[in-house]
């Protein structure tokens, strides 16, 4: 681990209310719009790329709402739909038979993914709902082969700023629990052994006819994991109170907007480094044989050019 990089950030999230939430958006019959969306924006970028995996790991399938974009792109590749929802995954694994017939697709547990078994990782919206990011990106740094890729994407703080604002004039706890920001991130995937990492975002702007439609589809993202969220239930009187309020993100156009700041990140795993003394000696016939192959000299030696 780098010793110039800046502390690791904290990130206030209930683990407990994470995983009630990812086993509700698992009980959904389709995946979130939003991140249906964001797949196909963040598919645009795999022109880009020149890797041509053999295996191809999706994390988070079903919520990722990536399996076409992904099938089209690579169709020779060996997917692996990692499911770390009970649920999820043995829907997944229920209709594996299916897929087989058709591809070399199967559905696994994250336990189930064998060290360095890929040469893509593609996680689409869903690190925001990992209680701890770091841990998550170090799982796919173990999951990918060296010079193996990751794409991802994530919301960033610039979410849902309209609600935090209003939530905040009216006196209310936190409506969520805070995202993590692009360059943090960064940070993140050097820590995690990842090399070259690229950030970067944009801003999409969703609107809705009235405030029933906004919750709705706030609620299929996901929800409020924040320790200092109000406990208990709220009351009809509350959410009538909160209907009202939200008219206050009207545009002019009538409807209701709140912007949605999407991250996206990219990085290899780097190959480990090995650990050297300080003094390291190298015998004469095999430094010949590395200029011969025009290899470079391990340990001491490297970047004293």
């Amino acid at each position: 681990m780098p010793d110039d990089l800046p502390p690791r950030p904290s990130r206030p999230v209930q683990a407990e209310a994470l995983a009630q939430i990812t086993r509700r958006m698992g009980r959904a019959a389709e995946a979130p719009w939003l991140h249906g969306e964001v797949a196909r924006r963040m598919a645009e970028r795999l022109r880009l790329i020149r890797l041509q995996p053999r295996t191809l790991l999706d994390w988070c399938s079903f919520n990722g709402a990536s399996q076409a974009l992904l099938s089209q792109a690579y169709p020779q590749a060996q997917v692996l739909r990692v499911e770390a929802d009970a649920a999820l995954l043995q829907r997944g694994q229920a209709a594996s038979r299916w897929w087989s017939l058709r591809r070399r697709i199967a559905c696994v547990a994250p336990s189930q993914v064998a060290a360095g078994s890929a040469e893509l990782l593609w996680a689409n919206m869903m690190l925001h709902l990992a209680a701890d990011p770091l841990a998550s990106l170090q799982q796919w740094q173990h999951a990918l082969a060296v010079d193996g890729f990751l794409m991802f994407s994530t919301l960033g703080p610039g979410s849902l700023q309209g609600m935090r604002a209003l939530y905040a004039r009216c006196g209310w706890p936190v409506p969520h629990a805070p995202f993590v920001d692009m360059h943090d991130l960064g940070d993140m995937l050097v820590r995690a052994g990842f090399a070259d990492p690229v950030m970067d975002q944009e801003m999409l702007t969703l609107t809705w006819p009235d405030a029933g439609a906004l919750l709705r589809e706030l609620r299929s993202l996901g929800g409020n994991a924040d320790p200092a969220r109000c406990p208990g239930l709220r009351t009809p009187r509350w959410r009538q109170r909160l209907c009202t309020e939200l008219q206050q993100l009207q545009g002019s156009d009538g409807r209701l907007r709140l912007d949605f700041e999407l991250v996206y990140g990219h990085a290899f795993r780097a190959a480990p480094k090995p650990r050297v003394a300080a003094q390291t000696s190298v015998a004469l016939d095999e430094m010949r044989a590395m200029v011969r192959a025009g290899r470079r000299t391990p340990g001491a030696l490297r970047g004293l050019s």
